[in-house]
């Protein structure tokens, strides 16, 4: 079976569409993820193929539901963390020999496709409707909530994998180097000019508004503590380290003011989410969440990277969306889980949301208050990429667990869940979801 990317009429980038067609109709019901590691050990059992199959079969499992009934299968191709398989290496015999291979040699080890995956789980016999959301877990959930509100699938697998091999982040070409000259060292270095860009824009943010880069500490504390909540995690599962005020206060700067720990880590890891109908996800093993709407930013910046001004009107113009597809104001949203893998964009994406009241320059001021899970404004109670591991996916599972009430010692008390925010990765360029604990 060939799955094609998604067409753009798949996403709703406009503002004027009304309420989602879908709204409280499609629900997400089970859950599952993989083990994380820093790097691939090079084992086909821990590939990147590998562990997608697995966080396959434990989402299927985690729904109680029959693989036979499965119809639809939506995910990312891409799994690359910024390391890619070199030109001309050939891939490993033990890898060849382990999976049943597709004409893409490099499938199941430095990329995904739904072909790949449908040969090595023969238990998903009824996939009819298979589709790539190319660009993060994130687009691939837009894709199959869209899919199964369509009525494409009635069952639908959602997965999002990352491969990570040794070596440098970005590896290959000049940045196999031991230095970067000019320009290079911004566009080459992190593939594209983010970190630096984040950083004009934080500098910016900090001018305006009369600001300073350690008011993020309480941010940085709160979203390693989160992490360290989440046993699917990276931190939690092999470096159970806090991060203190005087820690990130010290971090060296990599483009200042974005220091070390202002980046999220590379890392190996899968998830995957099961959908399907609201009636369907009444009858299954978890308590449904049903997907109010989702909304999509595709804009362009005039330059090289956004100014702040054009990141301010994206990110209130994404909220604008989100709400108007939900049918929600921002006084409904009990928490958010909106993408941080620059940290220092956070604040940009729930001053966009007005959060809890917030307009733009009060999101530092906001981080001195009680966001922790037990107060009544938590941020990022997933912990983020910050707290987890670079992944994309932590806060959609941390939406889903919380409204299902199962999201354990990391559950938040200080609010009652009943409405989540998430999304990203960019505020400029990005997918948003709201989550609810009811068809609305």
């Amino acid at each position: 079976m060939k799955a094609h990317n998604a067409p753009a009429a798949m996403f709703r980038a406009n503002e004027g569409m009304g309420l989602w067609e879908h709204r409280g109709k499609v629900a997400a019901v089970g859950i599952g993820h993989s083990p994380t590691a820093r790097r691939w050990d090079g084992q086909p059992e821990t590939s990147v193929g590998a562990i997608s199959l697995l966080a396959l079969r434990r989402a299927i499992e985690d729904a109680g539901v029959d693989p036979a009934a499965i119809d639809g299968l939506v995910l990312d191709p891409t799994t690359t963390t910024g390391a890619h398989w070199p030109k001309g290496r050939p891939v490993p015999a033990e890898m060849l020999n382990a999976f049943a291979a597709t004409d893409d040699p490099l499938d199941g080890l430095a990329q995904l496709s739904a072909p790949w995956v449908l040969k090595n789980m023969p238990e998903l016999s009824g996939v009819k409707f298979a589709m790539h959301g190319d660009g993060c877990m994130t687009r691939a959930i837009c894709v199959a909530a869209q899919a199964v509100g369509d009525g494409l699938a009635h069952t639908c697998l959602v997965l999002k994998a990352w491969h990570n091999y040794a070596g440098r982040y970005g590896q290959g070409g000049a940045s196999a180097g031991d230095a970067l000259p000019g320009n290079v060292a911004i566009r080459a270095l992190w593939g594209t000019p983010v970190c630096y860009g984040t950083a004009l824009q934080f500098a910016e943010y900090c001018r305006k508004y009369g600001k300073r880069h350690e008011m993020m500490a309480p941010f940085m504390e709160n979203s390693r503590r989160n992490g360290l909540l989440f046993p699917e995690g990276y931190w939690a599962q092999h470096r159970p380290e806090e991060i203190t005020a005087e820690d990130y206060n010290a971090a060296r700067w990599i483009a200042k003011p974005a220091n070390l720990l202002d980046n999220d880590l590379p890392i190996m890891a899968a998830a995957a989410y099961l959908f399907t109908t609201a009636d369907r996800a009444r009858h299954m093993r978890q308590k449904p969440v049903y997907i109010l709407g989702h909304a999509s930013s595709r804009t362009r910046t005039r330059s090289m990277t956004a100014t702040l001004d054009e990141v301010e009107a994206d990110t209130a113009r994404t909220a604008r969306k989100l709400y108007e597809g939900a049918g929600i104001s921002a006084a409904d949203v009990s928490f958010e889980n909106m993408y941080d893998g620059f940290t220092l964009f956070h604040q940009f994406h729930i001053e966009g949301l007005g959060y809890r009241g917030l307009k733009f320059g009060e999101a530092l001021d906001f981080y001195q208050t009680d966001i922790s899970i037990a107060g009544p404004n938590p941020v990022q109670p997933s912990g983020g990429n910050i707290g987890c591991g670079r992944t994309r996916f932590w806060m959609h599972t941390d939406c889903i667990q919380q409204l299902q009430g199962r999201a354990g010692r990391r559950q938040v008390t200080g609010v009652k869940p009943e409405v989540a925010v998430s999304g990203g990765p960019m505020p400029m360029g990005g997918d948003f979801m709201v989550w609810s604990a009811t068809p609305g």
